[in-house]
């Protein structure tokens, strides 16, 4: 086992393992990064009566909260205008605005790290310093080994506490940001895990922020359980017009009813045979690793595509939020499954070339910036090691 690793998994079993889950209502939240994903779980945290701190250090995202006065919820779930206000009093049932982080998360139970991978790398390290004993951390979305990327990045910046990291693979809600307006529809469970493992029952304790969740063995789990990327690059990707498009078929000079523009309804037969083709490149890297609780193929797309129509459909996005999810989905879900199933000796070609067509499209290479197993504390080549290395760490055992 490499040095750093192994000194990493006994720092792991000395402060994490023997502390058993306290059960106690989680009543005081900190949420980090104010884009949409911060605002829903503030404003989900309010309407469940915690004390909610919302933490950002830029003013494009907290000036247009303060000058609605809040966030408002729409559509479905807990709707309503959820006030909020800088540096709030207790007694006042607003979520306080914080641009402070070690303000924002010193009495928190729990802290949601949200935002686009490089700002929940960022936040894990300047984490380190700050959190305690006792505190969960949520990463929303987790995507692939986001909470062992966490967990190692903390341990990087000195981090001893005795923590809970959870990941979980999607949000509460689908959301799609109209102004200071948050329009709602429900998502199904999604799949989370929990490092170390043991402590499963926390994500159970979490159902009122993050909705109801699959929970899988562990973090490697559900790390393999992430499909987002491999349906959402092709469904935003891949409707140009020598593809079948999506949807229900549309009579010429006829107008698509705005009800039926929803994510599933991008994906047209072509991109069903890519996405086909991605899951099964990630189920054979998955099996390698142990892994072999991931859903059966439609429900597992529908988690991440949402509903064609009706309840559970998964809004389109616009072109700022659609070239943020390609970039993520390269550096957080594709990448890491390409370097793992290096480590296995399986060909990932339909998930690499799918890297390339995005580069070129966004003009960049993000891959480079890919999450890596080698570059979390496991350099060594040999797949058995690096499954007992993963499940050294998360299971606190040395």
């Amino acid at each position: 086992m490499p040095a750093g690793f192994e000194e990493f998994t006994r720092a792991a079993a000395r402060a994490a393992a023997p502390a058993p889950y306290r059960e106690e209502p989680l009543e005081r939240l900190a949420v980090l990064g104010g884009g949409a994903d911060g605002r829903l779980l503030a404003a989900l945290g309010l309407a469940h009566e915690a004390k909610v701190t919302l933490f950002s250090a830029y003013r494009a995202e907290i000036d247009p909260i303060l000058e609605a006065g809040g966030i408002s919820l729409r559509g479905a779930g807990p709707v309503g205008h959820y006030r909020a206000a800088r540096n709030s009093e207790p007694t006042f049932p607003s979520i306080s605005l914080c641009t402070e982080i070690d303000s924002a998360v010193k009495d928190a139970q729990v802290i949601f790290i949200t935002g686009p991978v490089h700002k929940q790398r960022t936040f894990s390290m300047v984490l380190a310093e700050h959190v305690k004993d006792g505190q969960i951390l949520v990463l929303l979305p987790g995507r692939t080994f986001g909470a062992i990327e966490c967990a190692w990045l903390l341990k990087l910046g000195g981090c001893r506490a005795d923590i809970t990291i959870v990941e979980r693979q999607g949000p509460a809600w689908w959301h799609l940001a109209q102004g200071s307006a948050l329009f709602l529809t429900p998502t199904r469970a999604m799949p989370a895990g929990c490092l170390p493992r043991g402590r499963e029952r926390v994500i159970a304790s979490l159902s009122p922020f993050i909705g109801d969740s699959i929970s899988m063995d562990d973090a490697l789990a559900s790390s393999f359980a992430d499909l987002s990327a491999a349906i959402e690059i092709p469904a935003l990707c891949l409707s140009g017009i020598g593809l079948r498009p999506g949807g229900p078929e549309i009579p010429p000079g006829a107008k698509a009813l705005p009800e039926n523009r929803t994510f599933a309804n991008l994906i047209g037969a072509d991109q069903q045979t890519l996405i086909d083709r991605l899951k099964a490149e990630r189920r054979r890297v998955a099996r390698a690793f142990g892994i072999r609780t991931l859903p059966d193929d439609g429900p597992w797309q529908t988690l991440f595509a949402g509903e064609a129509g009706g309840e559970g459909r998964r809004p389109v996005p616009d072109l700022a939020q659609a070239r943020r999810l390609m970039r993520d989905g390269v550096i957080a879900s594709l990448s890491p499954l390409v370097f793992a199933a290096e480590r296995t000796n399986i060909d990932v070609p339909v998930t690499r070339a799918l890297i390339a067509m995005t580069e070129a499209m966004l003009e960049a290479n993000v891959a480079i910036a890919g999450r890596r197993l080698d570059m979390i504390g496991t350099e060594s080549k040999s797949v058995e090691e690096i499954r007992r290395s993963v499940d050294t760490l998360l299971t606190g055992e040395v």
